[in-house]
């Protein structure tokens, strides 16, 4: 299950929780340099600690750490290592409450959103100079574990993301930087609690991976052109059962989108489609072969390198990067945790084949980190 405070606000099952930019070369070789990153306040408790979610091509970084009190912040590390904490205009101070850094593009401006203390998200966005503007989705609600929720954003300022309505139904959304919000819902997609449209990933031309959850709640990946025009799609072999299926999620220059799937024994596997349609499976050797263990597709980057994880047959994560050619390479942060749930995960990497991420100790406590060759 991803850390990131998106899946514990929202009511998607775990496995369809995607998380989470790769080197522009079409080859590449092992982390041979990690940074570890400890955002100051940061807790040092279980599910504390420090989340670097995203890398842009500058190598500055955003992310959120959780404090002692379990109070959420968002930081931005400057590429000297100096990081600068913040909090967006209403967001709680109670325990799983606060702010939360998801997406970082190359001006430096870092999508979120926040956690108000009546357990309501609410979108944002944070200009390089810091000043924040919070937004809403029009339909969103207004109850708990409902409201707006930003996964990314690109060049231009557009950010792409979903909102929760009043009845805990999910619909995508589109912010452009002028603040005009269109709102969509993919043909197919449930009306019910739970189910719905959730727009993920967003490229420069504007379209927009993602995937679907419908009545029987199974996933169904999905790309939205700038258009509007949408094109769904499953992975061959996803399961059609109860929380089995294709989440397609980051999408890159190329129209290219990663994610993963879940087989009919709920086992995940990795996958890229190309934007004529072609599919590639993505299976780490040594990924585990149990129920929700297995591999996951987290960013694509321009040259379409994949950046994931994979769950061992003990549910312990390590991280990957993946060619295009179908090179593996695989790596684990010092210091990351060997059982259960712990782990290195990666969440992004730039075109300057820098992954960013996190881990989890054996203490379970969450550390930052950024690789590079």
């Amino acid at each position: 299950m991803r850390h990131f405070k998106h899946v514990l606000s929202t009511k998607l099952p775990t496995r369809f929780l995607l998380a989470i930019a790769v080197a522009a070369a079409a080859t590449a070789a092992p982390a041979q340099r990690i940074i570890k990153i400890n955002a100051p306040g940061a807790g040092t408790g279980i599910n504390q600690g420090t989340i670097a979610g995203a890398i842009n091509a500058g190598d500055t970084i955003a992310g959120y750490y959780v404090d002692s009190g379990s109070v959420d912040h968002g930081f931005v590390r400057a590429p000297a290592g100096a990081i600068t904490s913040f909090d967006a205009p209403g967001a709680g101070t109670g325990a799983d409450e606060g702010t939360i850094a998801r997406a970082i593009n190359a001006a430096g401006v870092i999508a979120g959103y926040s956690i108000d203390s009546g357990g309501v998200n609410h979108g944002y966005v944070r200009a390089s100079s810091g000043s924040i503007t919070v937004f809403d989705a029009p339909g969103a609600g207004t109850g708990i574990n409902q409201g707006t929720i930003a996964f990314s954003i690109n060049k231009s300022g557009t950010v792409s993301g979903y909102f929760i309505d009043a009845g805990g139904v999910r619909h995508g959304y589109i912010r452009a930087a002028n603040g005009t919000i269109t709102t969509y819902d993919v043909q197919g997609a449930g009306t019910g609690k739970g189910e719905g449209t959730t727009g993920f990933g967003i490229n420069d031309a504007g379209t927009v991976g993602g995937y679907t959850i419908d009545s029987a709640y199974v996933a169904h990946g999905f790309v939205r052109a700038s258009n509007g025009t949408v094109t769904s799609y499953d992975v061959p072999g996803a399961g059609t059962g109860f929380l089995q299926g294709t989440a397609g999620g980051p999408i890159n220059s190329a129209g290219t989108v990663t994610g993963l799937y879940f087989d009919s024994g709920g086992v995940l596997h990795g996958f890229t489609r190309a934007s004529n349609g072609s599919i590639t499976k993505i299976d780490v050797p040594g990924a585990g072969t149990g129920i929700n263990q297995g591999t996951e597709g987290d960013w694509i980057n321009t040259a379409g390198v994949v950046a994931g994880r994979y769950a061992d047959s003990g549910g312990v994560y390590h991280g990957y990067v993946r060619t295009p050619t179908g090179q593996i390479l695989k790596f684990n942060v010092p210091g990351a945790g060997t059982f259960l749930g712990q782990g290195t995960s990666p969440t992004t990497i730039n075109d300057s084949n820098h992954v960013t991420g996190y881990y989890s100790d054996s203490g379970g406590v969450y550390h930052g980190f950024a690789a590079a060759q």
